[in-house]
């Protein structure tokens, strides 16, 4: 049923596919596709597997996983984390991870705030005590604007012949979908929520027993207000963090973690790098605006170059490399160059300097992209990549580009 279940149990029972738990994860994603949150978090994340998934959405900016179990976190968290394809082509909005260890029957500052709530197979273990506790919770405490809610459904455990009492061990109940609809509804108007019904994993032709995984998609009705108030009034961090340091750090980039410090405990979450950051703006944009002059100048080079032919079947000058490398250019200093270049967008060859003008730079999508205006472009790259006397273009070194070339 959910790709957990022995080959010998599968006889006769019903399957799906894709696995169930992959299309709950679907589900989710397509209501945060029609929601665009920025906000999410995840109760009972277990081995954050639709953390993984979600972080690929790029309306998403902070991404929280809570789970009773320390344990089932640790395993999987390290794929949270940056890789280094994340910092050589950064993403243009942050992104934030977060992992708590915790309860949902507790109430912690942590967890306000936020567009979308997750509770996927959860509340089936919850005790009965947490179980009462947690409407006040999630939709009293944390009020986020959407709240996911999925559960087995007791109606189709018939249909599925390995499962005799519960589906899993640690089940504390399974509901039908009178039960849940109840108790959904209750939650809905005491709240101040609309619920809408649904499910995943039809039923065979013929069976009356709804969806094997029955769902409740819970929207609030009001604005949210009082947040401060609320900030106020708990102000003690519950939840803990142990797992954070185990996150993996790659060998060649280093994870950035920052930590947010509230009451006795700190709270590390693994940042990714954004061209809302400055650093990482200023590093996407000098490697776009040099590799774009570079093939500028290789142009205008290839232009100029003679073809050689000598006597004697000596070989004919070959065509260059046309994909660019990695230069370093030198400052030149020319005072005719600045008049020129404010006469046109046009890069031409000054002596031994190919000249490049911003403005030419720009025009180029990718650099419009990153940077939008001419000043945004020279703030950027000023200092670190050699410019006229009057900073309106860039300077490549032809000797260099023609070295790179033979070679």
């Amino acid at each position: 049923m959910d790709g957990k279940l022995q080959k010998n149990e599968l006889a006769g029972t019903v399957t799906f596919t894709p696995p169930l738990y992959m299309q709950r994860y679907q589900f989710i994603k397509q209501l945060v596709s029609r929601y665009k949150p920025k906000k999410v978090a995840d109760l009972g994340c277990a081995d954050c597997r639709l953390l993984w998934m979600l972080k690929f959405c790029k309306c998403i900016e902070v991404l929280v996983g809570l789970d009773i179990c320390e344990d089932v976190m640790k395993e999987k968290m390290h794929t949270l984390s940056p890789l280094p394809g994340d910092y050589l082509q950064p993403s243009e909005r942050p992104l934030t991870v977060i992992l708590h260890q915790g309860s949902v029957a507790h109430k912690d500052p942590c967890m306000l705030g936020f567009d979308m709530i997750t509770c996927i197979e959860l509340i089936e273990h919850l005790e009965a005590k947490e179980l009462e506790k947690f409407p006040e919770v999630v939709f009293g405490f944390m009020s986020p604007a959407v709240v996911i809610i999925s559960t087995p459904n007791a109606e189709f455990n018939p249909l599925l012949p390995a499962v005799t009492l519960f589906r899993h061990p640690d089940h504390k109940f399974e509901w039908n979908r009178a039960q849940f609809q109840n108790w959904a509804q209750d939650a809905a108007a005491h709240y101040d929520y609309t619920v809408e019904f649904t499910g995943l994993g039809a039923a065979p032709p013929g069976k009356d027993v709804g969806f094997c995984t029955q769902i409740g998609v819970f929207v609030r009705n009001y604005a949210r207000n009082g947040e401060p108030d609320r900030l106020e009034k708990y102000q003690e961090h519950v939840y803990k963090t142990r797992g954070a340091k185990r996150l993996k750090m790659n060998h060649h980039l280093k994870i950035i973690l920052t930590f947010h410090l509230g009451s006795l405990k700190c709270c590390p979450r693994a940042v990714y790098p954004s061209l809302k950051d400055e650093k990482y703006l200023q590093n996407a944009v000098i490697n776009e605006v040099s590799r774009t002059a570079q093939i500028i100048a290789r142009r205008l080079l290839d232009h100029r170059k003679p073809v050689y032919k000598k006597h004697c079947d000596d070989p004919v000058e070959t065509e260059p490399r046309s994909q660019p490398s990695c230069c370093f250019v030198r400052y030149v200093e020319n005072p005719s160059f600045a008049e020129a270049s404010h006469e046109s967008m046009q890069s031409f060859i000054c002596g031994n300097t190919v000249c490049v003008p911003l403005a030419k730079l720009l025009s180029f999508p990718k650099v419009k992209q990153l940077c939008g205006t001419l000043e945004v472009l020279s703030k950027l790259i000023t200092g670190k990549i050699a410019l006229s006397s009057d900073g309106s273009a860039v300077l490549i070194d032809a000797e260099y580009e023609n070295e790179e070339q033979e070679h």
